[in-house]
């Protein structure tokens, strides 16, 4: 078994690499450290996020994403997850993912992006923040089989 890294005090490194994709395919997700420094960031933002979430536990089920396996998972190519500045998750004790997303739409808190994403019948909320040094947009989009819009759409 091995020891998790821990880069916050709720979120260890190997919730923000690890992947069932990626695992089945012998893809390695291994990120650099740049990349573990950009996780550092992420973890320490959702550690606000949690704060904003009544300290609901948040459920990453994508976090950093390597080139191949991001295109296993048919992600964007200039995905945020690429560099380890996004992470898709729940938060089940919060509510839902669209009360998650209009919580942190009406928070202070200064995400780059913020997607309620509804994909072949699977919920979840998409959470990005900004390249270090660059202004956060605090975009808020809605991804479903109607496409991508702007705003939250249920």
């Amino acid at each position: 078994m091995t020891t998790a890294t821990p880069l916050t005090e709720h979120f260890t490194l190997q919730e923000f690499t690890r992947s069932d994709r990626a695992r089945s395919l012998s893809i390695d997700n291994t990120p650099a450290p740049a990349i573990v420094a950009n996780l550092r960031r992420l973890a320490k933002f959702n550690e606000l996020v949690r704060l904003e979430l009544g300290g609901a536990a948040m459920v990453i089920s994508s976090g950093y994403r390597c080139q191949s396996l991001n295109r296993a998972v048919g992600g964007a190519g200039n995905s945020a997850h690429l560099e380890g500045l996004a992470c898709d998750f729940t938060a089940p004790a919060f509510g839902t993912p669209m009360e998650i997303c209009q919580a942190l739409e009406k928070s202070y808190l200064q995400f780059d992006q913020l997607i309620y994403e509804r994909v072949g019948g699977a919920v979840w909320v998409h959470l990005g923040i900004a390249v270090e040094g660059k202004t956060p947009r605090r975009q808020v989009l809605t991804i479903d089989s109607r496409g991508t819009r702007v705003g939250l759409w249920n």
